[in-house]
């Protein structure tokens, strides 16, 4: 996207203001990483705590300036599986094997990222007693028609498909009064079922047909009010996707999860912006060789840990097992 100078002047003055915030508050340069992360739930005897405990650990203070909040280590093993109920019972659905079911000799998931609905509290509740972290799946930026708060969406806020995916539409994010009740009580159902952390997805409207005249700083408005909102219920945040805006959004949020990144190679403003300030980056590269998608971890895994990325080839329905590079 092309900017004037003074679009980006704009844009840049609450990041630097939060930058130097941060710096006096601290008294720390903040391009380093300091602290520790919070241990889980399960305490640090537990393999899933070690795992995370004994990595390199991001700052223990959010994005939102609370310490108490959960924040994920920069090296974490983690999994991601939102197509169906995670069954707790299931190696595939636990990523303790890869997708076609041979044991991974790599640390077993220490954070879960799950769907908000799909997911109860039981299973919440069964992960923090292994020692995990729980990550709850939210989609901000689409209306889905088969979500169970559907008929909260007004038609003034539904625009065009999102073609990606069947039943989904981009939001009118310019309606924070609309949307912003129907988000919170989303995030609501996430902190009742004991979720650490809210991953919102479709947060670039902006960038694509959605039907309406969105603009980058109506992303920007949106996004920082999403993640304002997570902070304001309790729980951290990561910016999923959205690359083009990291600069002016890594202050507002405490980790980032990327799809495809290497791909694209557009990577390394991940590493300028999230890990260059202390902060976790999870990613995945996808295997749909009928797409052309990535197949091969060799292809990234190298490049991915030496930025201590959190990579992980994997399935496009994202249905059970994993590749981890590490």
């Amino acid at each position: 996207m092309h900017r004037s100078w003074l679009a980006v002047v704009e844009s840049l003055v609450p990041v630097l203001a939060s930058v130097l915030l941060a710096c006096a508050d601290a008294g720390t340069d903040p391009g380093g990483a300091g602290g520790t992360s919070r241990d889980p739930p399960g305490g640090s005897s537990s393999p899933a705590a070690s795992t995370s405990a004994s990595s390199t650990s991001a700052s223990s203070t959010s994005a939102g300036g609370d310490p108490d909040l959960w924040i994920p280590a920069l090296e974490t093993s983690w999994h991601w599986m939102i197509d169906h109920p995670l069954d707790v019972n299931d190696p595939r659905d636990m990523g303790l094997v890869d997708p076609t079911g041979a044991p991974l000799d790599t640390p077993p998931p220490s954070v879960y990222d799950l769907d908000w609905e799909f997911t109860p509290a039981e299973t919440v509740a069964a992960l923090h007693a292994m020692g995990a972290r729980v990550i709850c799946y939210v989609d901000v930026g689409a209306f889905e028609d088969y979500r169970p708060d559907a008929g909260d969406f007004p038609e003034s806020v539904k625009g065009n498909p999102d073609y990606h995916w069947e039943g989904s539409f981009w939001l009118d994010i310019r309606q924070i009064d609309v949307l912003g009740p129907i988000m919170r009580a989303r995030f609501q159902a996430c902190k009742d079922k004991g979720f650490d952390a809210i991953e919102p997805d479709e947060v670039d409207g902006y960038a694509n047909d959605s039907g309406f005249p969105l603009t980058y700083e109506d992303q920007i408005a949106y996004n920082r009010f999403i993640a304002e909102l997570a902070h304001g219920m309790g729980m951290s945040v990561g910016l999923k996707g959205d690359i083009e805006q990291a600069e002016d959004l890594w202050p507002y949020f405490d980790w980032t999860l990327n799809e495809q990144c290497f791909e694209y190679d557009e990577c390394e403003i991940l590493v300028d912006t999230f890990l260059a300030n202390g902060k976790a980056v999870f990613e995945v590269e996808y295997d749909d060789p009928f797409s052309g998608h990535m197949t091969d971890g060799s292809l990234f895994c190298p490049r991915a840990n030496a930025w201590n990325f959190n990579s992980m080839e994997m399935p496009l329905d994202l249905d059970g097992g994993r590749w981890p590079c590490r």
